[in-house]
C-alpha cells in the first residue's frame, strides 16, 4: 500500500491544486476536532508530535512514540474516526532535545528516537539535523555537509527500523520524510529578527549537499521517499506580530521549485496566516503547511471566553477560575515562558494569556490547569448558556448556532474555535472548497 503522502506528489503533476495541513498537537480538542473536521470530507490527516514533546525519555508530554500513538488512536476510537486515516508525524527529529550532548550522543539518541517513530507506524518524518551539538564550535556556522551527512545517518536508521517493521507487518506503509536546513525556530520566532526568504541557492545546495551524502552511503532509493524540503518562504509569527507571505518575495524560491517535481516545500510557522495567503502558499509550491500553535490558541480563546461567561452566570464559590488558575501555573513555573516573554510586568501578564507565541500551551498538561478546564466544562454543561451572552462572547458560535449549525454546549463551542482554524487550512489545500458550499455544513 501506497503512503498517501504520495498522492501530493502524483496530484500536483497533473496539474490539481493538492496540498495538506499538518497539525503539530498534542491537545486532546485540539485532535478530536480536527478529526471530526477531517470525517466530513472522508480525508486523511496529518498529526505530528516534535521531538521536544515525544521522544524515548518522554519529552515534556511525558509519552514515548508508542504513548503518543495510543493516545492519538484513543481519541480517534472515542469519535470512530478510521485509524487508518491517520498519518502520524514526527517533527524536528534529530538532535533538538540533546543539543548540549557531543555529536556521538546526540546523533545515537536520534537514531533510537527515529527507529521508534518508524516502527511504532509512523508515516512521516521530518529528519532535522540543522542545529548544532555540544562538540560543534560555538562561532562557526554549521555546514550544509554536516547537516546532511547527520541527515544521511537518520535516514539510515530509519530504513533499517522499516525492514524489521515489515518482518512483523508484511503490509507496514513505508514512511516519506521531510529534510532542509532552514529550519525556522519551533513555536515562531523571537520579535525583531531579521526574516529571509531562503535562496534558490540556498535551496539547491541544500540538494546537493544530502544527494551527495545518500549516493556516498548506497541510498539513492531514499529519492522516491523525501517528498519535501524545509524553506523559508517569509512567513513567521512572534509574540504580538505576524509575518504574512508575499508571493512576489518568494517568486525566485517558489519557480526554483519548478525544476524539481517529485518534491514540494514543507512550510513551518503557518500560524495565523490568512486564509487567502495560505492558499496562495499551496498554489506555489509550499504543499505541506505546518501548524501548531494556531491551534491552541483558539482553544485558550474558547475556554477564555466560556471563563468569562462562568463569572457572569455563577457565584465565585462554584467557578473554575480557569483564566486565574493559568495564570498561577504560568508563574510558579516560569521555564516554558520567560525567555521569550520581555518587558514590565503588566506587559509579561497580557502576553502570557494572548500572546501569538502562545507558551501556555506549555501548562495544559498541569493538573491544576486540566481540572480547572474540566470543571469550567462541567459548569457550563449545566447551563443553558443565553443567547445574548454567547453574541457578546462568542459571536463566530452566535451565528452557527442560530442557523442549527452547532450545538450551544461548551465542548462544542471551544471546539468550533479550532474549527475556524482548520476551515482556513482546508480552504488552502482543498480543490473548489468554497465554490462546494461546504464552509457552513
Amino acid at each position: 500500500m501506497k503512503n498517501p503522502m504520495l498522492q501530493i506528489l502524483e496530484k500536483r503533476k497533473i496539474g490539481i491544486h493538492a496540498g495538506i495541513p499538518s497539525f503539530c498537537s498534542a491537545n486532546k480538542l485540539v485532535i478530536e476536532a480536527v478529526m471530526e473536521q477531517a470525517k466530513r470530507f472522508d480525508d486523511n490527516v496529518l498529526i505530528e508530535a516534535t521531538s521536544n514533546q515525544v521522544n524515548q525519555f518522554g519529552g515534556y508530554m511525558d509519552m514515548t512514540p508508542k504513548d503518543f500513538k495510543d493516545y492519538v488512536y484513543i481519541i480517534a476510537d472515542k469519535i470512530n474516526f478510521d485509524r487508518e486515516k491517520i498519518i502520524l508525524g514526527g517533527d524536528h527529529l534529530g538532535p533538538q532535545p540533546w543539543q548540549d550532548l557531543p555529536e556521538e550522543e546526540a546523533i545515537e539518541n536520534s537514531k533510537e528516537l527515529v527507529r521508534q517513530c518508524v516502527l511504532q507506524g509512523y508515516r512521516k518524518i521530518h529528519l532535522d539535523t540543522s542545529m548544532k551539538v555540544g562538540s560543534d564550535s560555538k562561532t562557526e556556522p554549521l555546514l550544509k555537509e554536516t547537516i546532511a551527512r547527520r541527515g544521511a545517518i537518520l535516514y539510515q536508521a530509519c530504513e533499517e527500523a522499516y525492514k524489521e517493521l515489515l518482518k512483523k507487518d508484511k503490509n507496514a506503509i513505508h514512511p516519506v520524510f521531510v529534510i532542509g536546513s532552514e529550519v525556522p525556530i519551533p513555536g515562531g520566532s523571537q520579535d525583531g529578527e531579521d526574516l529571509m526568504v531562503t535562496s534558490p541557492e540556498e535551496f539547491e545546495e541544500t540538494l546537493l549537499a544530502y544527494k551527495k551524502e545518500f549516493s556516498k552511503r548506497g541510498l539513492d532509493d531514499a529519492w522516491n521517499y523525501i517528498i519535501a524540503v524545509v524553506v523559508q518562504p517569509g512567513v513567521e509569527f512572534g509574540k504580538d506580530s505576524i509575518h504574512t507571505y508575499n508571493r512576489e518575495e518568494a517568486k525566485q524560491l517558489t519557480n526554483c521549485l519548478k525544476k524539481y517535481p517529485n518534491i514540494v516545500f514543507e512550510g513551518h510557522s503557518t500560524d495565523f496566516q490568512p486564509s487567502a495567503k495560505l492558499r496562495e502558499m499551496v498554489e506555489d509550491g509550499i504543499g505541506i503547511l505546518k501548524v501548531g500553535p494556531a491551534l491552541t490558541f483558539a482553544v485558550r480563546e474558547g475556554l477564555f471566553a466560556l471563563s468569562m461567561m462562568e463569572k457572569e452566570l455563577l457565584p465565585e464559590k462554584n467557578r473554575a477560575n480557569f483564566i486565574e488558575t493559568m495564570e498561577t501555573v504560568m508563574k510558579e513555573n516560569p521555564k516554558n515562558w520567560e525567555k521569550y516573554y520581555f518587558g514590565t510586568e503588566d506587559e509579561k501578564r497580557i502576553l502570557r494569556k494572548y500572546s501569538f507565541s502562545d507558551r501556555c500551551r506549555y501548562y495544559f498538561n498541569d493538573e491544576r490547569l486540566s481540572k480547572a478546564e474540566e470543571k469550567l466544562l462541567s459548569n457550563m454543561e449545566k447551563i443553558d448558556i443565553p443567547l445574548i451572552m454567547l453574541h457578546q462572547y462568542m459571536p463566530l458560535q452566535y451565528i452557527k448556532v442560530t442557523h442549527g449549525l452547532l450545538k450551544n454546549e461548551p465542548r462544542e463551542l471551544v471546539k468550533d474555535y479550532i474549527v475556524n482554524v482548520v476551515e482556513d487550512y482546508n480552504y488552502a489545500v482543498k480543490v473548489n472548497y468554497i465554490a462546494n458550499g461546504v464552509l457552513m455544513k
